[in-house]
């Protein structure tokens, strides 16, 4: 699988990364197969955190053959130092490692959550303090607002961005290009959520795939076509959905990756139409 760097780090990580949901709900078993899986095809790109149910508990133990050989990132919700400092030390007991690559603030919604954290006793204190203990080796943080994101990029110089890079939110409310003109500007590291989403789910509407709050792309050819949109922008890597069938959808994608065209350009324009995006405003 093609690898690419991750901005200012010289990180090198799999186009693909795997996203804290696949493992959750699984049993052990199940997980040690999809780890070693992964692994197999190329990916050195793991993503988690507390909020993902058990995801935490479960990675731990299955990644320990392979933790000096991936790349780990995690996340807190915590937005003052002290809960961001407990589930610090939490997340390294789960995930049965003494640091982390990456340690990031998660899904940072609005500009009164950016000035607690980067205020006093903000959980910007514990980040930088786990980084200068050896505790994460890149700081980041994880939004789904334009304006949030581009907030932050002001206030702090972070090591990466995670963010919907998506391609019917693009098309249809214009979210993204503002946010991976700033952070390319700052050569902040730019890795992808949501690439495979489509839509939100309407009222009443019966789930396919469980652990997924969204409606996804439909089948793999779908898939393909979504995933080679995101990593057409200059996207390092796109963390895959919450199951494992999807992740390698984005596998097979991935190992056969080429540029868009403009006529598939056209057509994932007009294959967005008439969509509700799940992050349906532009702030």
């Amino acid at each position: 699988m093609e690898q690419r760097i991750l901005g200012r780090t010289g990180e090198a990580l799999s186009v693909v990364g795997v996203g804290g949901l696949v493992p959750a709900n699984e049993k052990p078993p199940k997980v040690r197969q999809i780890v070693a899986c992964a692994v197999n095809r190329g990916i050195n790109f793991f993503d988690t955190g507390p909020s993902y149910r058990d995801s935490e508990e479960l990675l731990g133990p299955a990644l320990k053959p392979y933790r000096k050989s991936v790349f780990l990132a995690c996340k807190t919700d915590g937005r003052t130092s002290k809960e961001a400092l407990r589930e610090l030390r939490q997340s390294l007991k789960r995930l049965q490692t003494d640091h982390f690559d990456l340690y990031q603030l998660h899904a940072v919604a609005t500009l009164e959550e950016v000035a607690q954290i980067t205020g006093p006793n903000g959980a910007l204190e514990t980040l930088v303090k786990a980084q200068q203990q050896g505790l994460t080796r890149y700081l980041g943080f994880s939004a789904h607002s334009e304006e949030v994101a581009l907030a932050l990029l002001d206030e702090f110089d972070f090591d990466t961005i995670l963010f919907p890079f998506n391609w019917v939110c693009w098309h249809q409310v214009g979210l993204g290009p503002g946010v991976l003109r700033k952070a390319q500007e700052k050569n902040t590291g730019i890795l992808a959520i949501k690439a495979l989403a489509k839509r939100r789910i309407k009222e009443g509407e019966e789930k396919r795939w469980p652990k997924c709050w969204y409606i996804p792309v439909d089948d793999p050819d779908e898939a393909s076509l979504a995933l080679r949109f995101t990593l057409s922008k200059p996207v390092t890597s796109a963390v895959s959905p919450s199951h494992a069938e999807l992740l390698w959808w984005a596998c097979e994608a991935a190992e056969h990756l080429s540029p868009l065209s403009e006529e598939e350009e056209a057509l994932l324009a007009q294959l967005s139409r008439g969509l509700d995006p799940i992050f349906p405003a532009k702030s």
